[in-house]
C-alpha cells in the first residue's frame, strides 16, 4: 500500500467513525464554537458524560444504548482510555439499563485504573471532527432546573453577550475557579463555577489539585465535583425565596476562559496563549450575580434584620450547611442609606457547595451566636416551618437533581424532622443551631446533641430483634459510599467509645442519658467555640477552634498534622448512609421518638437560660 494511500485511510477511518456516531457533517467542519443542537428524535435522551479529569461530552442516547456503547462513544471523541472504567449517575453504577436516565442529566466516567487498557485502544480523530465533537449551544441548562424563567432570561444575556465579544472576567479570591459572566453592556450578571475546578479537582486554577472527581473533598463527606449540585440544590429547597438565595441551575457551559490543567489527549498543558483560543466546555454551577454593598465580614451585624437572620438560619439547619460564614451573606443597603448604621439592610446567602454532607459532621453556623438568632421565631416563621415537607422536597430533588445521592437526600429528611420538632418545643434559632455543633472538651471532639440522638436511635434498630438476628448471622449491608469508590481517602471512622454495637452487652452508659447531663453543665465551654474569626484570604473559610490545652487554634494545628491524622480528627460518630430502607424507616420512627425526650430537657434548660440576658438589654434590633 502506498504511503499516501496508507495515510488517507487512517485519517478518514475515525472520521467516518465519528460522523456515524455523533452526526458530524462536512458543512459544519468549519465552525470552531458548538453550533446550536437541534431537538433530538422521539424516544432519544441528551446526556453530558465528563470524566474524572473534566472533560465534557454531550451525546444523544437511543433506546439501546448502555455503558459500553457510552465509553466508547467517549473513547472516539475524546481520545481517552475507558477500560477499567466504571459510568456512574449518583449512586447508580450503570451497565446494561439506562432507561431511568433523564434527559439533560450529567453521567461521571471514573478509572478504576490509571493505565491504558490495551484492549480499548483510541483512535485519533480528525482535528476539525475532534473540534466537532459535541454539537451544543454555548450554555445548556441541565435537568429540570430549565423551568426557572429568571435563569433562562440570564443564560441569554451571557450568550448574547458571548455573540458580542464581551468576555467573562475570572474572580481572583477562593479556592476553586470561578467566573463571572456579563451582559451585552458589561454589567455581572452571573457566576459560573465549573465543577472540575473546584478546590483539590484536577482543573482548579489555583493550584488546590491532586483528586479526581468523585473522591472525597476539602469536606470529607462532600465529593469532589459535586458542589454545584449542592448549590442547585438550596436554591431549589428555598421555597418562596423565603432565604433569598439568588436563582442557580447546573448548565453545561462552553468557553475559552476556562481553565485547563489536564489536556484531553494527556501531556503536558498547553500554553496560556494556546489556551485562549481553545475552546473548553465545562459543567458548572450558574448563579445569578446580586448587586451589593458589603458582605457580613465588613458590616456590623447588630443592624441586620431579625428576619433575615432568621430565614438564613432555617435555611443552614436544614441543609446541614458546614460553612456558614460572614463571607457568604452578602448585604444590601436599603432607602438609599449611605451611612453604615442605623441603616436598612437586605442579606443573601450564596456559596452552598458545602451543605447537604453525605455524613452527620460538624456544620459551622457563624450567625449562632449573633443577637438576633436568640430571639423567639416569628409566627410567619413558625408557620413556614410547619409546612416544610421533608419527603415532598427529597421527592422534588429526585425529579430535579436525580444525580444527587441518597446519603444527602436522608441528611435532609433528618435535618428537616428536627428542625419542626424543635421549633414546635419552643427553641429559638441559636439553641437549635447548638444542638447540632461539636463540642471539643480538653483534646476531644465530643459529638453534637443531635448526633447523640442519632446513636442511642441507631442503637435501638441494631438491637431491634430482626436486624440483630441478621448480624448474628453474619450479614453485611453494602453502601457504596462506605468502602468501595473512595479508596485510601475512606475516612468513615466510627469511635469505639461511640460505636452502637459495641454498646451491647457492655457497661458503657446510653448517649441519651449523657445528654441529659451536658444538658445541665451548662454552655461554659461552648461558648468558646465560636470566639475567633476563621476567614480565608480566598474567601472560602473553616472554623478556627481555639484549643484550651496549647492556646492555639486547631487550624493551626492541622496544618502540622500527617494526613492520617486529619481523616482522624474529621470522624463521624454515626451513619445515615449504610441502613437498607426498612432499617430507614425503623431509623426515623424511633428518631422522632427519642428526638422529643432530648427536646423536653433542652427546653427546660433554655427555658432558664433565658433568664440571663445573652447580650445585655441595650440592644435593639
Amino acid at each position: 500500500m502506498s504511503p499516501n494511500l496508507d495515510s488517507a485511510i487512517k485519517t478518514q477511518v475515525p472520521a467516518l467513525l465519528l460522523r456515524r456516531l455523533f452526526g458530524v457533517g462536512r458543512r459544519d467542519e468549519a465552525k470552531q464554537l458548538p453550533r446550536p443542537a437541534a431537538p433530538p428524535p422521539v424516544g432519544r435522551r441528551r446526556v453530558f458524560v465528563q470524566t474524572e479529569t473534566g472533560c465534557v461530552l454531550g451525546m444523544d442516547l437511543d433506546r439501546g444504548d448502555n455503558a459500553h456503547t457510552v465509553k466508547r462513544r467517549l473513547q472516539l471523541a475524546l481520545n481517552v482510555p475507558t477500560g477499567e472504567t466504571s459510568l456512574t449517575f449518583g449512586d447508580r453504577l450503570l451497565e446494561d439499563d439506562l432507561s431511568f436516565i433523564r434527559p439533560d442529566s450529567p453521567l461521571l466516567l471514573t478509572r478504576n485504573s490509571m493505565n491504558r487498557s490495551c484492549s480499548t485502544p483510541c483512535l485519533c480523530p480528525v482535528s476539525k471532527d475532534f473540534e466537532q465533537k459535541d454539537c451544543s449551544n454555548l450554555v445548556e441548562i441541565l435537568g429540570c432546573s430549565s423551568s426557572c424563567p429568571r435563569v433562562k432570561r440570564l443564560v441569554d444575556d451571557v450568550v448574547n453577550a458571548i455573540d458580542s465579544g464581551v468576555d467573562p472576567v475570572p474572580i481572583e479570591s477562593g479556592l476553586g475557579g470561578s467566573y463571572y459572566f456579563r451582559n451585552v453592556t458589561g454589567d455581572k450578571v452571573a457566576i459560573v463555577k465549573p465543577t472540575d475546578e473546584e478546590p483539590f479537582a484536577p482543573n482548579n486554577p489555583k493550584g488546590f489539585v491532586g483528586r479526581a472527581l468523585g473522591q472525597p473533598g476539602l469536606k470529607k463527606s462532600v465529593r469532589v465535583g459535586e458542589t454545584g449540585f449542592r448549590e442547585v440544590a438550596a436554591y431549589l429547597l428555598d421555597h418562596e425565596n423565603f432565604a433569598n438565595v439568588p436563582a442557580t441551575a447546573l448548565v453545561k457551559i462552553t468557553h475559552s476562559i476556562f481553565n485547563i490543567n489536564c489536556p484531553v489527549n494527556g501531556g503536558s498543558p498547553a500554553p496560556a496563549h494556546d489556551q485562549k483560543q481553545q475552546v473548553n466546555s465545562k459543567i458548572a454551577s450558574f448563579q445569578q450575580f446580586i448587586a451589593h454593598d458589603f458582605d457580613a465580614n465588613d458590616y456590623g451585624t447588630s443592624s441586620f434584620p431579625v428576619a433575615a437572620v432568621h430565614r438564613i438560619g432555617i435555611l443552614d439547619i436544614r441543609i446541614f450547611n458546614t460553612d456558614r460564614h460572614a463571607g457568604n451573606v452578602l448585604v444590601r443597603k436599603l432607602n438609599g442609606s449611605t451611612g453604615r448604621f442605623g441603616c436598612q439592610t437586605e442579606l443573601f446567602p450564596i456559596d452552598h457547595g458545602l451543605c447537604l454532607p453525605e455524613n452527620l459532621e460538624d456544620p459551622y453556623f457563624e450567625w449562632i451566636h449573633w443577637a438576633q438568632a436568640s430571639i423567639p421565631f416569628s409566627e410567619e416563621e413558625l408557620e413556614y416551618i410547619r409546612n416544610l415537607d421533608p419527603m415532598k422536597d427529597v421527592a422534588m430533588l429526585r425529579r430535579e437533581l436525580p444525580m444527587m445521592r441518597e446519603a444527602c437526600l436522608r441528611v435532609l429528611i433528618l435535618c428537616t424532622i428536627f428542625l419542626k420538632e424543635a421549633a414546635a418545643f419552643g427553641l429559638c434559632l441559636a439553641e437549635i443551631g447548638e444542638m447540632m455543633t461539636r463540642e471539643f472538651r480538653g483534646m476531644e471532639e465530643e459529638p453534637s446533641q443531635l448526633e447523640v440522638v442519632c446513636m442511642e436511635t441507631r442503637k435501638r434498630v441494631e438491637e431491634w430483634e430482626p436486624f440483630s438476628a441478621a448480624a448474628e448471622q453474619g450479614e453485611d449491608i453494602d453502601f457504596q459510599f462506605s468502602m468501595d469508590m473512595l479508596g485510601e481517602y475512606n475516612d468513615v471512622i466510627r469511635s469505639p467509645r461511640f460505636n452502637g454495637s459495641s454498646m451491647k452487652g457492655s457497661s458503657f452508659r446510653s448517649p441519651l442519658s449523657k445528654l441529659v447531663e451536658s444538658l445541665h453543665e451548662g454552655n461554659d465551654d461552648h461558648d468558646d467555640r465560636y470566639e475567633s474569626d476563621r476567614v480565608l484570604s480566598s474567601g472560602l473559610s473553616t472554623p478556627i477552634i481555639p484549643n484550651k490545652a496549647t492556646g492555639q487554634s486547631s487550624n493551626a494545628t492541622r496544618s502540622a498534622m500527617s494526613a492520617d491524622e486529619q481523616l482522624a480528627s474529621s470522624m463521624c460518630f454515626v451513619r445515615l448512609s449504610d441502613m437498607n430502607a426498612e432499617e430507614w424507616n425503623l431509623f426515623l420512627a424511633k428518631f422522632q421518638e427519642l428526638l422529643k425526650e432530648a427536646l423536653h430537657e433542652r427546653a427546660k434548660v433554655a427555658a432558664s437560660q433565658r433568664m440571663k440576658q445573652r447580650l445585655g438589654t441595650s440592644c435593639k434590633f
